[in-house]
């Protein structure tokens, strides 16, 4: 022990001397020698401290604490080394502090005890973290060692309570925050089920519902134990929202609900506490709520959303709740009177004794419900109101978003609220019932279906599917409901009432009415609900009356039904069907239309859903004309849902409606909302054959015309029952479909279909017109399609219908504009003037005498009746002539009568002054060359038309561009006035840009029309003219003939047949392209232009230029190809000319033997008799020319035709007149061409006559003039070989060598050069001969039918070969195959020898495949080398082909001959 003592005092030495190491080791020493000695633990501990050794200290203390754990000495130690650590030691520094104070307890020191607690509060409130904090307060708790002890010194347990909850609120709400924060980041997280999901995590492990019961288990303030209940509850419900069903969910809402009701019985005005209790009561029927409950809510919350509902609710007249009883009215004296009043004024609150009028409580529910959106009972007060009020459509949307409440509550809080859903449900399915009937009926039917499948025995499920079959028609099982719903609820009057109404809707009138009479007392002088049911029921007691005698004695009288619908406005002044039953008595039995159409109104104003009222009213503003009410009325009808079945009903659909709006918008000219309703209409009554009619007009007016062809064919085949019915005129539909044809260009079917109505309808003017526009248009429609006959005849049966319409007193622009166009067309088609009809257009001009209308302008242009009217004969010469004048004029009269028939309007004068311009012009353009001037009266005239017509409407594109177009020569800035002007008017207008550039054009300003040309190409890229321009623009600015042509193909391509220009400019531009190219022409290169100059030819018969260019196209197309007459046998030119000058009378136009004569052969005698009797009455040089080139081109076609004597005669002619000094005005190449041709032409014919010394004559100097032309060379070679005479062989032998030597590309000189060395046998010759020839055949210079005459000149000098002629004449063949096998001429030859090999017949398989393969579009094959072909298979399939490919082919015959003998 001395020892002990000694070593204590060293170390207390030690840490005086604050050597704390030192006093740490005496101190190590000793307790490894004494481990219990407590002071050595303490010093230790102490030192430890000092020296920042935390953990080693804290040991030391521990050690010292548990040797005497009664001594303060070592807590203190403890308590100072936390108190260093700051936050780290909190926990540790409770327990101890805590021991310490237990200590001081035990030495009953209070003040060191409660010191110990106040300063260990103060570390941690200053030092630790809110949790810590929380958890340092428990130590003054309740359950704490020391609170007893300390109790009055220490803070209240409420206080305490509080303090915590605070810091566990807090803490709970940073950390709710933080963690939807960091997780809402997340891919996929949705904030609503993010929110949940942490609040269930932090709301699990929580105690603050449990401090909360603790702050009002321990509180004595009233107001903090009310607060924290109030927290309590809503941290119950909080927590009961984030719990998943199960069990734990249950018993937490029982809790919640607990509070709540607990709250309500105290009476605490906690708005939380009330809802919940009222809400989660779930009655069945509203009745079944407390009333004293819902009476102390609405004083407690009277300005909240769901007070206002029920204070308006409690004071409505449908409450099922008793009115409260009258207040006590004090007696006050009259002096503290004012004080009272006073006091009642400070008192505030809100009197229970609410009295609204019906509006004022409307107001105030609804401004309630816009608050009580989460309120399940306010939906079901509000549904029950509104239904009473008959508000279905609001009804079905609330209880709409009461279902959707329902759901979401249910989810949150775990409660089904089934008697609230049942109850909504019932609510919304009665409400669909009348809500736009019938439309709701299936969804509203299978409403009940479930509500009974939950409850069989609901009333509202009973009374609600009986009503719906009572709508769709379905009365048995009408009745069968309604009398299940009676049993259930036999004193209920309403169902008493449908119960009766159905049967008299079955039929039984005389039941139904006993029924409805019964119900009347059980509704006299009743509320007023009962007074509307009063109505109704007297109402239908008056339509059973109606129907149980339906003479029109009984109805007219006024004591039977007609009293019951006075009495039915009595008891409801707004009870529509009565209305409507009264509008029907006055206008049907009472002949009162002011009063029915009163009524009609009336009804309809109350209710939307009497469609008959509506039908009745739509009905007399139509007649009306009307017709914006009228689709005020159908809309409405619509809109209210009644038009429509519902799926699977018994009930037909109302149509008229739909078909009414379709009326009103095509007037309205909204074509597509009318298609849309009359679709509508036809979708309810397909067969209705007035909407088919309105849905094909509807279609035609918005262009959409196979639609319409559709829709009006459809209705005619409801016709028939429409005439059975007489329930309308069918004429019209027939009438339509024809206008559509029309607009579809179907005019002969629109002409038929105008002509089958007028049989019915004669005097049908719109038919009339519209019939004479059809013919004319139809006779455009044929100039356009080349169809020039049909034309004429149109135009002929436009007059003859014009004069019908005329002569009935008809005198309106459109008749007299197709009579002046009908006159106009004989002058498009000028080859049928002859059909031209003088006498009647006289006739039509003449009718009413209306001689001052053709006075018009007729100073300017001469036109008069004189000409038209004239009844003198004429020569036939004259004949044509006279009859272009009259076509003309008789134009221009027709439209003069079409401006004085439009007099009183200015926009159709303005047209026929538009009209007439262009008349007149088109007499200022058929005008003869030598008549044709600069400016004509003509084109003065349609000047001054054009003016006045852009007077009258100056807003016409149209007008502006015409007026451009005739000043365009007579001055060119006003022209390009007018162009500008129409463009700004419409600039896109292709037509306007392409006489704006052809205006260009004639001024030489080529960059410009390049330009505008362009513009018009891009406005439209189909308008041919454009592409005329440019073709003319490339002529003049490149001389590009190629170029050229390729515009104007594309030209005629877009071009109807009309346009004359296109026609003259594509066939000069592919002459001039057949003239310069060097290879051999086929047809396909001739049809199309030679196709176009015969339109040419027929519209325009005295244009004798492109008359000649038509002879010189047929020439080269071989259709000038004797032609033999078996009647009359060989004609010579002066039986031909006198054919043509005196044609048959039976073809004024065409004499009988003409018919043989080819056709170039007949225009060149026009042409040149036409060009002789010009040259005598002028002898211009021009017209010499033109007869000199005239007769050269004649004098081919003679040849050709076999009159030799007479192309001899032409011939001499041409020759005689192409002379220098004849005085002509060819040039150079023209007239070396023309002396050319007569030159080869009188030799040839020469020739053929058996006289080739003179042939010779006059193919030498034709050799010379042309300048050793190769192909004049070639013909006077063979010649020259014909004659048999040496000389004149070797001649052709010189001549041929100096051809080929000149140009050894030449294939038809070497061809006729190798044939001579072939029938000389001279080998030298041969040689060079098929050299040259190989070459040839291997290049790319010749084509088609000179290949084959190559390979058959080489096959022959091949078949004369001295070593195996048949093996080289198969070696040339196959050579020819190897290089052209897409040819059919080498695999025809190889198959004519190697028959007997070729047993399949492959090679003669492969001639017709290439054969077929070369024939147009693909190629250039002929139909000779086609048929050929075909009869190489040796079938009898394929010699037919061969003969009806090409009848005139021998090859074929003989094919098809030799199989037939096999």
């Amino acid at each position: 022990m001395s020892s002990a003592k000694v070593a204590l005092k060293a170390i207390g030495a030690a840490i005086k001397a604050q050597k704390y190491d030192d006093a740490i080791q005496q101190a190590q020493k000793l307790l490894a020698l004494d481990p219990k000695n407590y002071q050595a633990n303490l010093a230790l501990g102490f030192a430890l401290n000092k020296e920042n050794k935390p953990a080693e200290a804290e040991k030391a203390y521990d050690a010292a604490s548990k040797i005497k754990a009664s001594d303060p000495q070592a807590w203190q130690g403890l308590i100072q080394l936390y108190e260093k650590q700051g936050s780290e030691a909190i926990t540790p520094y409770q327990v101890a502090a805590l021991q310490l104070a237990e200590i001081y307890q035990e030495q009953d020191e209070k003040y060191k005890c409660q010191d110990v607690v106040d300063k260990f509060l103060g570390f941690a409130k200053s030092q630790g973290t809110r949790l810590q904090q929380k958890k340092s307060q428990e130590i003054i708790l309740p359950g704490s060692p020391i609170y007893d002890y300390l109790e009055g010194r220490i803070p209240h347990p409420s206080h305490t309570y509080q303090i915590m909850a605070q810091i566990t609120e807090f803490d709970e709400k940073e950390r709710i925050n933080k963690e939807i924060g960091e997780r809402r980041t997340r891919l996929g997280a949705k904030i609503g089920q993010v929110t949940i999901e942490v609040k269930r995590e932090v709301l699990k492990n929580s105690d603050l519902e449990y401090l909360y019961s603790k702050v009002i288990d321990w509180t004595n303030d009233d107001e903090i134990r009310r607060q924290y209940e109030e927290k309590l509850l809503q941290r119950c419900l909080e927590a009961l929202t984030t719990l998943p069903s199960g069990p734990e969910k249950n018993e937490k809402r029982r809790k919640v609900m607990k509070l709540a009701t607990d709250m309500v019985l105290i009476k605490h005005p906690y708005k939380l506490a009330w809802d919940v209790a009222l809400e989660w009561q779930d009655p069945e029927s509203l009745q079944d709520l407390d009333v004293n409950v819902l009476r102390e809510y609405c004083s407690f919350f009277p300005t909240s959303g769901f007070g206002q509902v029920l204070r308006g609710f409690l004071t409505c007249e449908i409450s099922p709740f008793p009115a409260p009883p009258p207040r006590p009215q004090p007696v006050h004296s009259a002096v503290n009177s004012d004080e009272s009043e006073d006091d009642d004024d400070n008192e505030g609150g809100v009197s229970l004794e609410d009295y609204f009028v019906g509006e004022d409580r409307l107001l105030l529910m609804a401004d309630g419900m816009s608050e009580a959106g989460k309120s399940i009972l306010a939906h079901r007060f509000m549904g029950e109101y509104y239904q009473f009020l008959d508000e279905h459509e609001t009804v079905v949307e609330l209880m709409r978003n009461a279902q959707r409440l329902i759901k979401e509550e249910s989810n949150k809080f775990g409660s089904s609220f089934d008697h609230a859903s049942d109850s909504i449900t019932a609510l919304l399915g009665t409400a669909l019932v009348f809500y736009q009937s019938p439309r709701n009926h299936p969804e509203a039917k299978v409403l009940f279906d479930e509500l009974l499948v939950r409850n069989p025995s609901s009333t509202p499920a009973l009374i609600g599917i009986g009503m719906i079959y009572e709508e769709e028609g379905d009365y048995p099982a009408a009745i069968d409901f309604f009398a299940r719903a009676l049993k259930r609820d036999s004193s209920n009057v309403r169902v008493k009432t449908e119960a009766a109404w159905v049967k008299a809707l079955s039929g039984d009138f005389i039941a139904g009415k006993a029924e409805l009479e019964a119900c009347l007392p059980e509704l006299e002088g009743k509320d007023l609900r009962s007074k509307d049911l009063l109505a109704q029921t007297q109402y239908r007691i008056g339509v059973c009356i109606w129907n149980m005698d339906p003479s029109r004695l009984a109805r007219k009288d006024r004591n039977g039904a007609y009293s019951y619908f006075l009495a039915a406005l009595k008891s409801n002044l707004n009870f529509a069907p009565a209305y409507t039953s009264l509008g029907i008595f006055y206008a049907d039995y009472s002949k009162d239309k002011k009063r029915s159409r009163k009524c009609f109104q009336k009804a309809f104003e109350l209710s939307a859903t009497e469609v008959e009222a509506a039908e009745r009213l739509a009905r007399i503003f139509a007649e009306q004309s009307e017709w914006e009410l009228v689709e005020v009325v159908a809309q409405r009808v619509v809109d209210s849902g009644k038009v429509r079945p519902a799926p699977g009903s018994k009930k037909k659909g109302i149509s008229w409606p739909f078909a009414a709006l379709g009326v009103a918008e095509l007037n309205k000219q909204e074509y597509a909302k009318s298609i849309v309703s009359f679709q509508s209409a036809l979708r309810i009554a397909p067969n209705d054959y007035h909407s088919w009619v309105g849905l094909g007009e509807s279609y035609h007016n918005s262009g959409r015309y196979i639609a319409a062809t559709k829709a009006f064919q459809h209705a005619e085949t409801f016709e028939h029952e429409i005439e059975q019915q007489n329930a309308g005129e069918t004429w019209f539909a027939k009438h339509m479909l024809a206008n559509v044809k029309r607009e579809l260009g179907d005019f002969d079917a629109a002409i038929e279909g105008y002509k089958a109505v007028l049989g019915g309808r004669p005097n049908e003017f719109g038919v009339s017109v519209a019939l004479i526009q059809a013919l004319i248009e139809s006779a455009w429609d044929g100039i356009d399609k080349g169809l020039f006959g049909a034309a004429a005849q149109r135009a002929s049966e436009t007059i003859d219908a014009a004069i019908k319409l005329a002569e009935q007193g008809a005198d309106t622009l459109n008749l007299w504009r197709a009579v002046g166009d009908a006159c106009s067309i004989y002058s498009w088609v000028q080859c049928h003037l002859h059909n031209f009809p003088p006498v009647k257009v006289k006739h039509l001009l003449q009718i009413r005498d209306e001689k001052d209308a053709y006075e018009l302008f007729s100073t300017v242009d001469g036109v008069g009746i004189d000409v038209v009217f004239a009844d003198g004969l004429f020569s036939k010469d004259e004949q044509e002539g006279v009859n272009l004048t009259r076509c003309l004029h008789g134009a221009i009269l027709a439209h003069k009568r079409a401006i004085y028939s439009s007099a009183q309007d200015i926009h159709a004068q303005a047209v026929s002054y538009y009209n007439l311009g262009w008349a007149e012009h088109r007499a200022h353009v058929c005008l003869g060359g030598v008549l044709k001037k600069k400016s004509t009266r003509y084109l003065k005239a349609a000047l001054r038309c054009f003016k006045r017509a852009i007077e009258l409407e100056a807003g016409n594109s149209e007008f502006w561009n015409a007026l451009g177009v005739i000043t365009s020569e007579l001055n060119p800035k006003v022209a390009q006035h007018a162009f500008v002007r129409s463009l700004f008017l419409n600039e896109r207008s292709a037509q306007t840009w392409t006489n704006l550039g052809t205006l260009y054009l004639l001024q030489n300003d080529c960059q410009l029309a390049s330009d505008a040309f362009t513009r018009a190409q891009s406005s439209d890229p189909d308008f041919a003219h454009a592409w005329i321009g440019q073709g003319l623009l490339s002529l003049l600015l490149s001389g590009d003939v190629k170029e050229a042509n390729i515009l104007f193909t594309h030209a005629t391509e877009l071009s109807d047949s009309s346009s004359l220009i296109t026609k003259r400019q594509y066939a000069q531009s592919t002459f001039d392209l057949i003239l310069a190219s060097k290879r051999i022409l086929d047809i396909t290169d001739l049809v199309q232009p030679l196709f176009a100059l015969s339109q040419l030819k027929a519209m325009a018969p005295n244009d004798l230029i492109f008359q000649h260019l038509y002879s010189l196209f047929s020439e080269r197309i071989e259709d000038a190809s004797p032609i033999k007459d078996t009647t009359s046998g060989p004609r010579t030119d002066a039986q031909i000319q006198a054919e043509w000058e005196n044609p048959s009378p039976t073809s004024p136009a065409t004499p009988p033997s003409l018919k043989n004569i080819p056709p170039s052969l007949s225009i060149l005698f026009k042409i040149c008799t036409a060009v002789e009797a010009d040259y005598e009455i002028t002898e211009s040089p021009t017209s010499l020319s033109r007869f000199a080139l005239a007769k050269a081109d004649l004098a081919r076609s003679q040849l050709a035709s076999g009159s030799f004597a007479e192309a001899i005669e032409s011939g001499e002619t041409a020759l005689e007149l192409s002379t220098e000094d004849a005085g002509n005005e060819l040039d150079i190449e023209a007239r070396k061409k023309c002396r050319l041709s007569a030159h080869l032409t009188v030799g040839l014919a020469y020739y053929y006559k058996q006289q080739p010394k003179e042939a010779l004559r006059y193919f030498e100097p034709a050799l010379e003039e042309s300048g050793e032309n190769l192909d004049a060379v070639c013909l006077l070679a063979q010649v020259l070989w014909a004659t048999a005479d040496e000389d004149s062989r070797g001649k052709a032998r010189d001549l041929l060598f100096e051809s080929v030597e000149s140009n050894p590309e030449h294939v038809q000189s070497v061809l006729l050069l190798g044939i001579i060395a072939l029938l000389d046998s001279d080998e030298e010759s041969l040689e060079a001969v098929t050299a040259t020839l190989e070459e040839l055949r291997a290049t790319h210079t010749i084509f088609g039918r000179e290949q084959a005459d190559v390979s058959e000149v080489l096959r022959a000098i091949a078949s004369f070969s001295q070593d195996d002629a048949e093996l080289a004449t198969v070696r040339e063949i196959q050579t020819d195959i190897f290089l052209h096998p897409y040819q059919p001429y080498g695999w025809s030859k190889l198959s004519e020898l190697g028959q007997e090999q070729d047993g399949e017949g492959y090679v003669s398989e492969m001639a017709l495949k290439a054969a077929v393969k070369g024939v147009p579009p693909r190629g250039g094959l002929s139909a000779d080398d086609l048929a050929v072909s075909f009869s190489g298979l040796e079938t009898v399939g394929g010699a037919q082909k061969a003969v009806f490919v090409a009848p005139w082919k021998r090859e074929g015959w003989e094919a098809l001959g030799g199989v037939l003998e096999e």
